[in-house]
């Protein structure tokens, strides 16, 4: 196997993949990112009913795989920002 046929297969993760709560905070960006670009764990947490520990938890899998929309870690300061572009 090739390297490339490896870095396809080691993938990407995809909606399907994701837990339920990786569901919701995906979901919650995609709306949210209609109006605002940057999101606090601790502020989603709480539109959510998750703690800021747990949001935080479940962003690497938004970080890491192909959606319609693109989440990096931007910065910390009393919450961990996102930043989420479509």
């Amino acid at each position: 196997m090739s390297e490339s046929d490896t870095s396809d297969s080691t993938a990407t993760r995809t909606a399907a993949a994701l837990s339920d709560k990786q569901r919701r905070i995906l979901r919650y960006l995609r709306e949210q990112s209609q109006t605002n670009t940057y999101f606090k764990s601790r502020l989603i947490g709480d539109d959510l009913g998750m703690s800021a520990k747990e949001v935080g938890v479940n962003m690497p899998a938004l970080v890491d795989g192909e959606f319609d929309v693109t989440v990096e870690k931007w910065g910390y300061s009393s919450s961990t920002t996102w930043k989420v572009t479509t």
